[in-house]
């Protein structure tokens, strides 16, 4: 298994105006403090001042999501390449919230991130269970599916990243043992390697869904876990480069 540096992301989701971009520069000010590449996802109106502030360091910016198409009649949405145009690197695609909200299929979401390659930026592909899905015993079957239906063919460690993100542990404050993380973790590698062979064994796989400073240690201290999908807690810098610190 090849060796990978951990990445800890921030996702803002619908948080955020200049002023909260304070927040960012703590984030860039105590970047060499931790041993994982980090990168933060602002909502779109902010991504351009956010690329200027990171400059220089390495932090990474990145989008929430994108339309698949490269441009059209698609009023209120951003594609892959306006995202880059911007200077962000990296963009989230298929999270819970997208699919549970607005009803993304894992066809739309291999299209999204087939956008994202596209346009030279990396894809945070997120995927994971109901609780019902949990509860009825089929987390294994549902990861399975979503990665047949949401990974596009070619994929490498430069240009994927996955998060588990058990979508009943989103935003409660409840997160699954650690041997269910760990059982799904290990479950998505083999299921990633079995497709894509080698170029599989660099591609990171994040755990998302309450992580907190708190309970940050234990859960990337987990066999498997190459990091972390951070929501509510990277909208502070303190918070974020706490989790990052326990890489």
């Amino acid at each position: 298994m090849a060796e990978v540096k951990p990445l800890v992301a921030g996702n803002w989701k619908m948080n955020g105006t200049a002023a909260d971009l304070r927040e960012l520069d703590g984030i860039v000010a105590g970047q060499s403090g931790v041993a994982c590449d980090l990168a933060v996802c602002p909502p779109v109106t902010l991504l351009a001042e956010a690329v200027r502030r990171v400059e220089g360091s390495d932090v990474l910016v990145g989008a929430q999501d994108c339309h698949p198409e490269t441009a059209g009649a698609h009023t209120g949405e951003v594609s892959a390449e306006m995202i880059a145009d911007s200077g962000a690197k990296i963009v989230i695609t298929g999270h819970s919230e997208r699919r549970a909200d607005h009803g993304e299929s894992d066809e739309l979401v291999r299209s999204k991130t087939e956008a994202a390659w596209r346009a030279g930026l990396s894809a945070i592909l997120c995927i994971g269970e109901t609780g019902e899905e949990r509860r009825a015993g089929r987390t294994e079957t549902r990861l399975e599916q979503q990665l047949a239906g949401s990974v596009p063919d070619h994929a490498s460690a430069e240009r994927l990243v996955i998060a588990y993100e058990p979508m009943w542990a989103i935003g409660t404050g409840l997160t699954p043992s650690d041997d269910d993380i760990g059982a799904a973790h290990a479950h998505i590698r083999g299921r990633l390697e079995a497709r894509f062979g080698v170029a599989a064994q660099g591609v990171r796989i994040l755990y998302g869904g309450s992580v907190k400073p708190a309970n940050a240690r234990a859960i990337l201290a987990l066999a498997g876990v190459d990091g972390a999908l951070v929501g509510g807690a990277s909208l502070k810098a303190d918070d974020f480069l706490a989790i990052a610190a326990a890489c």
